[in-house]
């Protein structure tokens, strides 16, 4: 088993100096986004909306935004990072190294985790100064976190195998992924929306990874946390699956 993960920590080393030696663009920027986000919608809506029954609107969108950031960035590296060594031609230097499928998968998503949560703590960090936010049940916020950063992860990988210039990735991101984010309920409660819509918003796996995060610091969610961890795990499985199977045919990486 171990020879499968053979130089993985190498490459895992590489991946996340490369996001730390730009951090204030990588991480920085991302926490400043949420910010904005926090101080405009918080700002507008806190004295018009509560959530849950007595959850005040700026608390309840605090953990939303830390996911979103977190999931938006761990796509954002995966793909970057390779779609970027497509690019430039410096991909040829990992590939000459005897490196498995398994190895490149936890190298990359292994990176993209790490950016993820750095940028989820950087979120939480700053915006607990506006709306204090302490979990009540951390073990469901770290499960989430993890999931959720992994998953993306791997969504990134696929994008970034998938993609052949810059443009592409872009599209994915912005068509795809961040629909997704926005329409998960980072900004509402899905409950409160019409019976269509809330169905609607149950197709969406970002919806449970949001859902279910949000429960670890309130203790309340749209529906329980046993259901979004399983609605998590199976999609992280899936995407997990795709991304190795393209890692081990070499799905345009030597093209």
């Amino acid at each position: 088993m171990s020879g499968r993960f053979e130089g993985a920590v190498p490459l895992f080393r590489k991946e996340v100096l490369r996001f730390w030696k730009v951090a204030f663009q990588t991480v920085a920027a991302p926490v400043l986004t949420a910010v904005l986000y926090l101080l405009i919608f918080g700002h507008v809506l806190e004295a018009h909306i509560k959530v849950f029954g007595e959850i005040g609107y700026t608390a309840f969108l605090v953990p939303g935004l830390v996911m979103m950031s977190l999931l938006q960035n761990a796509f954002a590296n995966s793909s970057s990072s390779l779609i970027q060594s497509k690019v430039t031609g410096n991909l040829v230097f990992v590939l000459v190294a005897p490196l498995s499928h398994w190895a490149w998968f936890s190298a990359y998503v292994g990176a993209a985790v790490v950016r993820g949560l750095a940028v989820g703590l950087g979120v939480l960090a700053v915006t607990v100064w506006f709306a204090p936010a302490v979990p009540v049940a951390a073990g469901w916020v770290f499960v989430f976190a993890l999931l959720g950063a992994a998953m993306m992860g791997a969504l990134g990988l696929v994008a970034g195998l998938w993609a052949e210039k810059f443009d592409q990735i872009a599209a994915f991101q912005n068509f795809i992924v961040m629909p997704m984010t926005f329409l998960s309920g980072v900004f509402y409660s899905v409950g409160s929306l019409p019976p269509f819509w809330q169905a609607f918003s149950h197709l969406n796996p970002f919806f449970y990874m949001i859902d279910g995060f949000r429960y670890g610091f309130f203790g309340v969610s749209d529906v329980p946390p046993w259901t979004s961890l399983a609605v998590v795990t199976v999609s992280l499985l899936a995407v997990s699956a795709v991304a190795l199977q393209l890692l081990r045919s070499g799905y345009k990486l030597r093209t």
